[in-house]
């Protein structure tokens, strides 16, 4: 089977944070959220200095470091690029968050997220929905999953934002961005 170039890739998923993804031989161009949209996901979660946060699609670990800095949180970013992995424990650590933050390099639908209270995603749905079952077998109750742009399929958001902000990054197709909340209860299966 004949990979799609990169342009077709990009143009036919605008919105993706980064290239975690089970499927062999998938390659997901990484575009990160912007800062704004970090933070407004970090305050939708209501972290706080005694929260753990666990990035799936980590990227360059914008969103764990940023909750260690503003918060005091604990982080792991899980990613599946090594590349990125060095990048955000360099980046930890040059910010001097590396002893709140560690950056794990592996399929996130293999990884143990079972410490995490709250989870952050910028993820496609086809992911999304391979990462429902683990979310829902591993995270305690009272977890927060924060969302951006697309929701997990089947569950039903405690509240949700379209920011004002519009991205016109040449990378993404125009548009704002969206912000899923989600509280996880057991009851929920």
């Amino acid at each position: 089977m004949k990979k799609p170039n990169l342009l077709t890739i990009i143009l036919s998923l605008p919105f993706i944070s980064s290239g975690l993804f089970a499927q062999e031989n998938e390659k997901v161009p990484y575009v990160p959220s912007p800062i704004e949209v970090v933070d407004r996901m970090l305050e939708f979660a209501d972290v706080k200095k005694g929260d753990v946060v666990f990035d799936v699609g980590s990227g360059d670990g914008r969103m764990v470091i940023q909750a260690a800095k503003k918060y005091g949180a604990r982080g792991v970013g899980l990613e599946l690029d090594s590349r990125l992995v060095e990048l955000a424990r360099a980046e930890a650590k040059r910010q001097g968050v590396d002893n709140l933050v560690e950056f794990r390099q592996g399929d996130a639908l293999k990884a143990d997220i079972s410490a995490a209270t709250v989870v952050t995603l910028y993820m496609l749905p086809s992911f999304n929905r391979q990462l429902r079952p683990i979310l829902e077998k591993q995270l305690k109750s009272g977890a927060r999953v924060v969302v951006h742009d697309y929701p997990v399929e089947g569950w039903n958001p405690v509240k949700w934002e379209e920011m004002p902000l519009m991205d016109t990054r040449p990378e993404v197709a125009p548009h704002k961005h969206i912000l899923y909340l989600y509280l996880w209860t057991p009851e929920r299966k």
